[in-house]
């Protein structure tokens, strides 16, 4: 076979076989199918798309370019949770220490922001001392020892896709439901946990824009995990505004700690959902007790005590967790509502975007992160304001500040007429198939 041969066949909507995409995988993974050989392979895939059996033999075949992790030395269930990414999206940070008080293990490897979004890490290293880099005998004695580690991802973990991913990104082929289905699906399964959680976002601070859009990548992420033999399922969750009020680094620990100490507030409700919904997978759990674990982890306040296990573990300063005060903070400015009415919507998307123009986040992997700026959001979608309330609190160094404040105050928007309530979760996806919430 040659990759003309596979090209032409994509060209015209045939099936490609294991063989062939294995062929392609390898082959460009390696450097001998050229850029431009590729490039007309992924726009071919983006305008006919894939089967699932397609879909899978791609992810497949991602996944094995690199290291598959084993966790079966942990002896015990090991679980995993995947955000498609967004404003605010802290979960990780909460979700692992309380799924460690239930008798899971959560390895977890996650990543670190870049453009408008927040990166795991980045949050997790705006603790002092807190070492993202285990080798993996460490990250492997800390699960073991804590029952939760965060570190960053290997290197070479699913190499294929990072080679793949960058060429999609300079050819218009992103938005294709296959390479990203095969994209975060052969990370996902290296990595090694057996039971996976999806959190698929949508709106405006995410990148699929409606429920619908969500609804179909999950279903085909969903069914490749099941061809895997993963217990996985995917929610779908509104990302129409920031998720946590907290936008920033330290900050969003602030927020973690207010959730691991009880405050409900929308934070919390995505947290209990994605944690009642991982347990029922594991098959530990039905719903009913899986959501009374949880609470009792946060009650007892053994969540917040081992989210401090874990900080220690990792070499970080666990007094920040029981002191959050502690840290340290840039200046404070508001932003101020212009009239008065209900907050109708946001561009959270623009929300992340004013916490990088004041050096929260990186425009490229180079930039420096302040880890002391970012936003506290003071309304929701469905407040009543008023002229000269405060939307936003700004914490800032002086960098970019007007841009920031400029890009929150345009991204509010206020109306006359109060909106319909927002819900968390707009469905759940596992192998027996979609549930409307």
């Amino acid at each position: 076979m040659t990759i003309l041969d596979i090209i032409e066949k994509k060209k015209i909507k045939q099936e490609l076989s294991a063989e062939e995409i294995n062929y392609f995988v390898e082959g460009f993974t390696k450097g001998e199918i050229p850029d431009y050989q590729a490039s007309a392979l992924l726009m071919a895939i983006l305008l006919n798309g894939m089967t699932d059996g397609e879909t899978f033999a791609l992810t497949d075949a991602m996944l094995r370019s690199g290291d598959v992790v084993d966790m079966s030395s942990l002896g015990g269930t090991v679980v995993d949770k995947h955000s498609t990414g967004g404003i605010g999206d802290s979960t990780t940070l909460a979700l692992a220490p309380i799924l460690a008080c239930c008798g899971v293990f959560v390895a977890k490897m996650s990543g670190r922001g870049l453009g408008f979004t927040g990166g795991t890490i980045d949050k997790l290293e705006s603790i002092p001392g807190f070492d993202t880099a285990l080798s993996e005998d460490e990250f492997f004695g800390v699960v073991k020892k804590v029952g939760c580690a965060v570190i960053g991802q290997t290197a070479n973990l699913a190499p294929a896709d990072k080679k793949i991913y960058a060429l999609r990104d300079v050819t218009g082929t992103v938005n294709a439901i296959p390479l990203i289905c095969s994209s975060i699906m052969s990370k996902k399964l290296a990595s090694g946990a057996d039971t996976i959680l999806l959190d698929v976002k949508y709106g405006s601070g995410a990148f699929m824009p409606t429920p619908e859009s969500a609804l179909e990548l999950a279903e085909k992420m969903v069914a490749i995990g099941t061809l895997a033999g993963k217990r996985i399922g995917a929610l779908i969750t509104d990302m129409q505004q920031p998720l946590s009020d907290h936008v920033g680094n330290s900050l969003e620990i602030v927020g973690i700690i207010d959730v691991l100490n009880g405050k409900k507030n929308r934070l919390y409700y995505e947290i209990r959902e994605v944690a009642v919904k991982l347990l029922a997978l594991t098959g530990k759990y039905d719903e009913k007790s899986a959501e009374q674990a949880f609470q009792r982890a946060i009650d007892s306040g053994n969540a917040l005590n081992k989210f401090a296990e874990m900080v220690t573990a990792q070499h970080g300063d666990e007094s920040y967790i029981h002191n959050p005060d502690k840290f340290a903070l840039g200046q404070r400015d508001a932003v101020l509502a212009d009239k008065d009415g209900y907050v109708t919507g946001m561009a959270a998307a623009d929300i992340g975007r004013a916490v990088t123009h004041l050096g929260g986040g990186r425009m490229t992997k180079s930039d420096v992160i302040d880890f002391s700026v970012g936003v506290v959001m003071q309304v929701a979608i469905g407040s009543k304001v008023n002229k000269g309330d405060v939307l936003c609190e700004v914490y800032h160094n002086g960098k970019g500040l007007d841009e920031a404040k400029t890009l929150i105050s345009n991204s509010v928007f206020i109306g006359g007429d109060k909106p319909a309530e927002h819900k968390i979760a707009y469905a759940y996806v596992d192998k027996n198939g979609v549930t409307l919430y």
